[in-house]
């Protein structure tokens, strides 16, 4: 998976918009307004996003996948994880991944605004 595999993929989904929040290096994909994914626009040798995710699943993940899931770089680690691309996970993997966090944000949300969503 490459940046623009990534990108197209975030912005395909339901509600999704793509910000820049925290400068231009750093790609803020939301739905509702709540993050669901960042990733660094300075990448070049390697890509990695960071991704909400369940925490006992965050902890299941970084174990399992070692040299690929990180505790999420400069977000809370219960929560977040830091994913490097093309290491241990193939793009189906990496998709659900970005599925799982999106799920999460969206299961937050109060129903009508989750109608709204589906609609």
């Amino acid at each position: 998976m490459n940046i623009e595999e990534l990108r197209d993929y975030c912005i395909s989904k339901n509600a999704a918009t793509e910000e820049t929040p925290f400068g231009p290096d750093t790609l803020v994909f939301k739905v509702m307004g709540k993050v669901f994914l960042l990733v660094g626009l300075d990448q070049f040798e390697e890509l990695s996003f960071n991704v909400k995710c369940d925490p006992e699943y965050a902890v299941e993940l970084r174990e399992k996948y070692e040299n690929t899931v990180k505790p999420g770089y400069h977000m809370n680690k219960k929560h977040w994880n830091t994913v490097h691309a093309n290491r241990q996970l193939n793009d189906k993997q990496l998709i659900e991944l970005i599925d799982h966090s999106y799920e999460l944000i969206v299961k937050a949300l109060p129903k009508s605004v989750r109608l709204q969503i589906e609609e």
